[in-house]
C-alpha cells in the first residue's frame, strides 16, 4: 500500500503532492491495478491535512482514469502507467541504490543529492543529443 509523505519544501499543493506519489508509484510498479488507496481518514490522521485534501487528490485520480472510488468500500486503482521499460527498471533501480550509498558515503546531504540528481536530468534531457535520440 502506498504511504504518502509531504514535502514542506515543495511548492505543488498538496493534494498534487498526493496524486503525483500515486503515479510514480504506478510508473515503477509499486502500485498496481487493483490495489486499494489509504483510506482517506487514516491519509489526513497521517499527515495532519485535511480530509478534503485527500479528497480531492483521489478525485483526480478517478477523473484522469486512474482510481475508482467503491462507496462503503474504499478507492482503488484501476489504470497503469507502467510501460514496457518497467521489466527493465529493477535492475537500473538496484544501480541507483548502490549509487546513492556511494553519494552518502561521500557525504553528500540528501538535500545535495537531489538538487545533483534535478540538475543532471535537467541538463542531460535538455540535451540536443538525448532530444535527438528521443
Amino acid at each position: 500500500m502506498i504511504e504518502f509523505v509531504l514535502d514542506g519544501r515543495s511548492k505543488g499543493a498538496t493534494y498534487t503532492q498526493l496524486v503525483l506519489q500515486v503515479k510514480q508509484a504506478l510508473r515503477v510498479g509499486l502500485a498496481q491495478p487493483g490495489d486499494q488507496l489509504p483510506k482517506v481518514r487514516d491519509v489526513a490522521q497521517t499527515l495532519a491535512i485535511n480530509p478534503n485534501t485527500v479528497l480531492k487528490a483521489y478525485r483526480v485520480l478517478e477523473i484522469e482514469g486512474l482510481a475508482e472510488g467503491r462507496p462503503g468500500v474504499g478507492t482503488f486503482l484501476v489504470g497503469t502507467l507502467a510501460g514496457p521499460s518497467l521489466a527493465n527498471q529493477a535492475e537500473l533501480r538496484e544501480q541507483l541504490v548502490a549509487w546513492l550509498h556511494k553519494a552518502q558515503v561521500a557525504g553528500l546531504a540528501p538535500e545535495d543529492i537531489t538538487a545533483l540528481i534535478d540538475t543532471t536530468v535537467r541538463a542531460t534531457l535538455d540535451s540536443p543529443a538525448v532530444k535527438h535520440i528521443l
